[in-house]
Parts: C-alpha cells; structure tokens; sequence
C-alpha cells in the first residue's frame, strides 16, 4: 500500500512507527516504556463506551469520528417531528472526554486499514498505527437494493436526515393550506412510514399527535387532525422483536391515534408522486407526498473494508461475523462492536442492532485490551445481558419487554422515559429533553417547529399558484355568526380568499 510522500495532517510517530510483522504478532505484548495505542473507529454507543473505560496511564487512545458528536440515536424521530431540538440529543466527545488525558479525538473518516501492519488510513492522508484498535462504524439505512428510493423516501440515521423529515412534514402542512385542488391537498396531507420496527412505531406515532393535537387550532384553509398516516411493513405485525401480545397492543395504540397498520405489504415503486404496494398478490397505489423509510439497515462501508482486508465472513447485511470474544478471526488486535458484527449468543442466535449490545460490546472489549496490556487472564467469552426492549407510540403509551415481564400503558411510558433520560451522555442534555419532555405532556406543543433549507421535494409556490393569482378573487361576506364568533370560521375551498 503505498503512502503520500507530505501530508501536513501527519503525525510522525503515529505515521513512521515501525509496524510488526504478521496479523497476530502483537497478541499479549507491549512495547517496552511505550503507552500501549489504541485506536477507536466510531464515537458512537459502541465506541463511546469503549474510550470510557480505557481511562488508563497505560494507553494512549485515539477516537475516530466524521462527525465531532455523539447522537442519541433513539431519540431522532423527535427530532424528525419537532420535539427536540438536535443539541438536546446530541453532545461534542471532545467534551465528554474532555477529562480523560490519555484521549484524543479525531474529526476524520477512515478509508481504509491495514490489518497486518496494524494501521489505520485516513481520507486526509493521516496514518495512525495501532496495538489495538476497537471498531464501531454504526450502520446506515437499507433500501433493499433500491438505493435510487432514497431520494423521495429519507431514512432517519442522522441529525442531517431528521432535520430534512421534520422539514418535508411540516412544510407538507404549509403546502396544503395554500392549494385548493383536493386531490393535490389529499397528497400532501398523506404521510408513509415504511418499516414498523421501533423506529416507524415511534414516528409515526409522533406524527399523529402533531396532526390531532399540536397543530389543530394553528390552519384555517385545512384541518390537520384529517391528515392520512400509514404504517407500512412486509412483516405479518408490527414490532416483530417483541412479543405478540405486546406488538397487538401497540397496533391497538396507533389506531386510537388514528395510523392506519397496513402489514404484510412490500414496496414494489416508489417516486415524488407516491409508492405501489403489493399485499396478498393484490397491488395497490397510495398518492403521497412525504414518504419516511424506517425500512431496515444495513453495515456501514467500512465494513466491506475490514472483511475485504482481513478475509471475514460477513452475514447478509454486511456485518462481520466474530469470534466469541468480539475479534476478527486470525486478527485478536482487532475488536469490531455495534451493528458492524455478527456476534452470537450462546444458542447460536444473531445479537440485535440494539444500543445496549453496543454498550456493552465496548465495555467488554475495552476490558479484554486492559486485562492484556496488564498481562492478566484473557476474559471469558462476550455474554449480552439482554435488559429488554422499549418502545414508545404517544403520550403515556408505550411498552415494554423487561426481564421477562409485559408491561404497557403508562407505567411502560414511564421506564421508557427514565431508561432514555438515564443513557443521555451528559447531565445537561437530561435537564433539557426532561423539561421538553413535560412541556410538552402539558401542552401538546413541540417547540422545535422549524421550516429550515430548502428540499427538492419542495412545492415552487411561483409556478403552481401564479393561475391562482390571475384567478378573480372570492370574498367570503361575513356573517352575523362569524361576526359574534371568537375564532374565525375555517373556509371551504371554494370561499378561499386567494393571496395576490
């Protein structure tokens, strides 16, 4: 592998270190008056937790990230439908790490490893050698072969992604206030949600009450508690992960909120115009104008680097499959955590692409490197304390699958708020999303409603409403009614006073 002569993002000794020979040369020793280097792919559950607990004098640790932030990712879809706001769920690592002096943060992407020189490469052109090196590079949305899908349907990984939601549904309400065409307004008072797992249960839930609560008294032209939301999803039920009974009082939950479950049915096309379903070998349309992809995810492209490079086997959604205690096979310097390993429980079933797995995989790995820099006995294989699943459909509803107990309704709402509160990183974030939190539970209102950017999928108001303009006005005469009335009468489309 060849490497640029100059760089000014170099670092000589991280660059120029004399690299051992061999894949498993470095099992179980250190240099001699050397920190032991460790280096951390991904500032994300899995690698957070890792550079946390290897606060040591004995190593000198370097996490990698593109972003400068850790991201509660659980709590996107409020930021995608006007909760919260992005900082409260998010935190800088070099703050969170800020008083651990044997940690280093890195803005950077990692583009490709070398696994029997033990070196990481950076897109910049800096090199980092590594002991050890722990990666965590997340996942990110699968479109199931139908990547072009992506840009009528966003999925929701990033604080990029739940911004542009939160954009296309209320802007979606902006638009429908302003046409009269009922057809066109149908279209944009429809929102598809594609994947009923946790995330598309959470959404879409979320979505409903801003329809029938939030935004209710704020539109005259339009009523927004009439806006159409679907839930859809190949599988026979929604939340699969959990048990049926549970998953039917979640169905019962949405329904109350007026989401229309439409399960056993797969995505055949989907454009700006809307998507084709098949179900039961029966194809149906569904005009609309915001489609959400809760679909599915798949490894990140690092993955295919590590496999491509250490030789790997990888599952069918492209995460490596390790060993028992979290390496790579034939490469015990090399721990891969989170959604990009395959890992196994003791009955031979594939771990979930939960938080807590990532947890606790960086815990585990980040004691194996202590134990073997200390030179103390290996750790026994890596066991998932699995602590159940949480999800959450409105206010003070949710449900829960914890240490073998169903749970739902207000009580499950309320572990759902505490565990979430209790895993924000920082003390701040806390105070902040709680006070939200019951602002909102008292009022219905979400302060973070924002129109911000702009989106290709967005209405030109010059060109679809310049014959509107040249169309006579029609002036609705107001009534002895409307006159002693101290809410204005929302007007028929036909008694629309057109803007000129």
């Amino acid at each position: 592998m060849n490497l640029k002569t100059a760089n000014p993002f170099r670092n000589g000794e991280d660059t120029l270190g004399t690299a051992p020979a061999g894949p498993a040369s470095s099992a179980g020793r250190r240099p001699v008056n050397k920190p032991w280097k460790v280096v951390i792919v991904g500032g994300g559950f899995g690698g957070l937790s890792a550079a946390q607990h290897l606060d040591s004098d004995l190593l000198d640790v370097t996490l990698i990230d593109r972003r400068n932030y850790h991201l509660f990712q659980p709590l996107l879809y409020q930021v995608a439908t006007g909760s919260l706001s992005p900082g409260e769920i998010a935190a800088p690592l070099r703050g969170v790490l800020s008083r651990q002096k044997n940690t280093r943060v890195w803005l950077g992407t990692v583009e490709d490893i070398d696994p029997n020189s033990r070196r990481v490469f950076l897109a910049d052109g800096a090199t980092l050698t590594y002991d050890s090196l722990i990666v965590a590079g997340g996942s990110e949305t699968s479109y199931y072969g139908h990547d072009e899908w992506q840009k009528c349907a966003s999925g929701l990984k990033s604080i990029e992604e739940a911004t542009a939601i939160r954009h296309k549904i209320l802007y979606a309400f902006e638009v429908a206030e302003r046409i009269c065409d009922p057809v066109e307004r149908r279209a944009w008072l429809t929102f598809v949600i594609v994947g009923a797992g946790p995330t598309g249960v959470e959404l879409s839930g979320a979505l409903a009450e801003i329809a029938r609560q939030t935004l209710k008294n704020d539109f005259r032209s339009i009523h927004p508690e009439e806006a159409q939301i679907i839930l859809l999803d190949g599988a026979p039920r929604v939340l699969m992960s959990f048990p049926e009974n549970l998953s039917e009082k979640a169905s019962r939950s949405l329904a109350k909120l007026g989401v229309q479950v439409k399960c056993g049915a797969m995505v055949k096309h989907l454009d700006e115009t809307g998507l084709t379903i098949e179900s039961s070998e029966q194809t149906d349309s569904i005009t609309a104008k915001t489609v959400i992809w809760a679909g599915g995810i798949t490894a990140s492209p690092l993955g295919k680097i590590l496999a491509s490079r250490t030789k790997a086997e990888t599952d069918k959604r492209g995460r490596l499959k390790v060993k028992p205690d979290l390496t790579v096979p034939n490469y015990p310097d090399i721990y891969v955590i989170g959604d990009l390993a395959a890992a196994m429980d003791p009955k031979g079933k594939p771990l979930p692409g939960l938080a807590q797995v990532a947890i606790q995989g960086g815990t585990y790995a980040a004691k194996a490197i202590l134990r073997k820099v200390k030179g103390q006995p290996e750790l026994r294989p890596f066991h998932y304390f699995d602590k159940g699943s949480l999800a959450v459909i409105g206010r003070a509803a949710a449900i829960a699958d914890v240490f073998g107990l169903h749970i739902s309704g207000f009580l499950a709402w309320l572990v759902w708020a505490f565990i979430h509160l209790m895993y924000l990183v920082t003390f701040q974030s806390r105070l902040l999303v709680f006070f939200q939190w019951a602002l909102q539970d008292l009022t219905f209102s979400r302060g973070a409603r924002l129109i911000t950017g702009a989106a290709p999928t967005d209405f030109n108001f010059n060109e679809e409403l310049s014959e509107l303009r040249t169309a006579p006005e029609i002036k609705a005469e107001p009534t002895a009614t409307s006159a002693l009335s101290p809410e204005p009468e929302r007007m028929r489309p036909e008694q629309r006073i057109t803007p000129g």
